[in-house]
């Protein structure tokens, strides 16, 4: 397994609670594809540079992730289905080079 990190735009006019609901629901789709979730980074509200679906802030959040590498499609297109995320951006994490 592959380590992934995701951070995703919630919409603004949700409250915190929902986005708690919506993060959890990632983290046990996540867990039913056979990963695992090593860290949540909830950071909060923030203003965009550009407007994305006339929104002009939203609430951001950091997952780091392991996943099988046959089911990155998959989780990619389940985020897709939310209608409450507004952008994702879903990268490989490489270790780090030492000196």
């Amino acid at each position: 397994m592959k380590t992934y990190e995701l951070m995703a735009i919630f919409k603004p006019n949700l409250d915190a609670e929902e986005v708690d609901k919506i993060i959890e629901k990632i983290n046990s789709t996540i867990t039913e594809f056979g990963g695992s979730v090593a860290s949540v980074d909830k950071a909060g509200r923030k203003k965009l540079a550009y407007e994305i679906q006339s929104f002009r802030d939203g609430f951001f959040a950091t997952t780091i992730l392991s996943l099988p590498a046959e089911k990155v499609a998959e989780f990619k297109r389940q985020l897709r289905l939310n209608e409450n995320i507004l952008r994702t951006m879903f990268m490989e994490v490489s270790a780090k080079a030492t000196v």
